[in-house]
């Protein structure tokens, strides 16, 4: 494929390769740049690790997590960008002034999001249709005969475990699983990623309660559909270094009774409003709603930022208003489908 062809033209023409995360790193994202970060380095190459914010310590059950450095070199041929084609993603890059340094160098894009790429100095390497950017970046590695260690396999295999809910969100298709079931038959026991995850994500007690405050907090709007959930500053500085505030909670929501869409809203001292969306299944409505406000992801699990002034209050509003309108009009066009 002769997109795959470009790739390996860049990534040979190159030594030193930076490769980043958006602002808002996922298991994706990180396993998916921890599984490139090995092929590079097995090829030869000086592959550095960058996202503009600390990695959350919900994913620190991911092996390399600490390699993530918020400072960008300068010393680069290349850059990869994984799992994101929004530039609004890119916010801390932006902040500090070494977006040029990006820009002026060859910058790829390895994503699976059905968005428009809004980082125009980037060359973008999409499959729409695959599950997880790991699965792109499987398919470029098979194409061009990158070497697999087991390393790189475990992690390509978790981000695809990740992004699919263990295989069965509704982008998963027949080709995640086959991967999936490839690098297994090439030595990726599932069972060992699983067990290792679930030793690292046991919670405090004091996380715990705080679990309990934010389920008290809970919403619930348009009969139940739509359920959210506001987090302060004053929260997220407490207990961001631990975990994720929104993902401690943010399944719970889904699991609702009638809930169809969960949006967890964290609000900084800067006026900067957050949202993490996540959709049920026949709800692919995620993506849409974070373009609304000019965020990315893809139809079940997507996020936006705000900072321009407007207050969290209005925000709110706005994107209670817009999901119900996007949950009548699915709604509708199912209904239409049937007729």
């Amino acid at each position: 494929m002769k997109v795959y062809d470009d790739v390996q033209r860049l990534v040979e023409e190159a030594h030193h390769i930076v490769i980043i995360q958006a602002d808002n790193p996922d298991g994706d994202s990180l396993a998916s740049s921890l599984a490139l970060e090995q092929i590079l380095g097995d090829m030869g190459k000086n592959p550095y690790l960058y996202c503009g914010v600390e990695i959350p310590g919900y994913l620190h059950y991911l092996n390399g997590w600490d390699r993530v450095s918020k400072e960008l070199p300068t010393n680069f041929d290349l850059s990869i960008i994984v799992d994101n084609s929004a530039g609004s993603l890119l916010e801390s890059l932006e902040k500090s002034g070494k977006r040029g340094w990006v820009a002026s160098r060859p910058c790829l894009i390895i994503d699976h999001h059905a968005v428009e790429n809004s980082i125009s100095y980037a060359t973008l390497i999409c499959n729409q249709t695959a599950v997880a950017t790991s699965e792109v970046i499987y398919e470029i590695a098979r194409a061009n005969k990158w070497p697999l260690a087991i390393n790189a396999m475990q992690m390509l295999a978790t981000a695809i475990m990740s992004d699919s809910l263990g295989l069965v969100s509704e982008g998963t298709t027949a080709r995640s699983i086959h991967i999936v079931a490839e690098l297994v038959d090439n030595g990726v026991s599932l069972a060992q990623l699983e067990n290792a995850r679930r030793e690292l994500m046991r919670k405090t007690p004091d996380l715990l309660k705080y679990k309990g405050q934010l389920l008290q907090r809970l919403e619930f709007y348009d009969d139940n559909q739509i359920v959210t959930v506001t987090i302060p500053w004053e929260e997220i500085e407490r207990y961001s270094h631990a975990y994720n505030p929104s993902m401690l909670v943010i399944d719970d929501m889904r699991m609702a009774e009638g809930a169809a869409i969960a949006i967890a809203f964290k609000l900084y001292p800067d006026g900067k409003v957050t949202a993490k969306i996540r959709a049920n299944y026949g709800m692919a409505i995620a993506g849409e709603l974070a373009k609304h406000f000019g965020g990315g992801g893809h139809a079940y699990a997507s996020g936006f930022k705000i900072a321009d002034g407007r207050t969290y209050d209005d925000i709110k509003t706005e994107c209670i208003a817009k999901t119900s309108e996007l949950i009548n009009a699915h709604i509708k066009g199912k209904h239409n489908e049937t007729l």
